[in-house]
């Protein structure tokens, strides 16, 4: 089995001192190909190159989190890095974009603005170059399903992925009715996530895609309790290699063997991000 992780931050500072044997560890436990997403405007390179480096493909985009840095001209280096390369095969998306209101300071003005108006122009940009999103929804999903609507047009329609997807069964379905995938990944893992466990097991096969967020969202076996760390013990390093354990959480979860959902994530990936089906072969 070959799996895809649509999600993994590899230029993760927590990467450098293992990253080759950490990417060649997941190859061998199955994980095929990374998608790297940017966060700002200084690792665009860093991510391009990356995925060049490890035959994995790449996002380019301004994380929420990192808005109140962003300037104005960011967003035109944006514009004028998806247009050098336009022709690259492994920049399959833009992102990581979206909304995040979970952090405080992002809920009040000036900054909850500032990430709206962000992430209305990285929508269009992406319109502008054809590109599929890569989202982060934080308790944002009816805000970033009403600037989707908007800036879509009459074709109402767009590819790409809710990445880390937690919301409600009636998000889960507007997302997909815009023609999104819903990315899950260690979170699932955990038994007291049941409204997760429950969308995990009964939304359409064919709406799922499989993601890490490494080095963030440990799976259970990675996660330390705040007790747990106060006593000295460290919290576990998630990682692209735990997705197959992940995988076969959810597997369990539907009652269908892991090969079939291999297949299927796989298939869903390639039609979340299209560029990808070339890179899957």
């Amino acid at each position: 089995m070959r799996w895809v992780d649509t999600h993994a931050h590899l230029d993760a500072p927590d990467f450098d001192p293992d990253r080759s044997a950490m990417r060649e560890r997941a190859r061998l436990a199955g994980v095929s190909h990374c998608v790297i997403p940017a966060v700002e405007r200084s690792n665009f390179e860093t991510v391009r190159l990356l995925a060049h480096a490890e035959g994995d493909s790449y996002c380019l985009g301004i994380h929420p989190l990192y808005v109140a840095g962003a300037q104005d001209a960011d967003l035109q280096a944006l514009d004028d890095a998806l247009a050098t390369h336009a022709a690259d095969p492994r920049l399959v998306a833009v992102g990581e974009i979206g909304l995040d209101y979970f952090v405080p300071a992002l809920c009040k003005s000036p900054l909850r603005e500032r990430q709206e108006a962000v992430y209305r122009q990285q929508l269009k940009l992406a319109r502008k170059h054809r590109l599929p999103v890569v989202l982060h929804v934080r308790r944002s999903a009816d805000r970033l399903l009403k600037h989707l609507r908007e800036v879509a047009g009459p074709t109402g329609r767009w590819q790409g992925i809710a990445h880390a997807f937690n919301g409600s069964e009636v998000q889960a379905a507007e997302f997909i009715k815009l023609g999104f995938k819903l990315g899950f990944g260690g979170a699932v893992t955990f038994e007291r996530a049941l409204q997760l466990r429950h969308l995990a097991t009964t939304l359409p096969l064919d709406s799922l895609v499989l993601e890490t967020d490494a080095p963030d969202i440990q799976p259970h076996w990675l996660y330390t309790t705040a007790g747990q760390r106060a006593l000295g013990v460290e919290q576990g390093r998630n990682a692209p290699e735990e997705l197959p354990r992940i995988a076969q959480c959810i597997a369990d979860l539907r009652g269908i063997p892991l090969e079939t959902l291999s297949q299927a994530v796989r298939h869903n990936s390639a039609m979340a991000l299209p560029k990808l089906g070339a890179l899957l072969v």
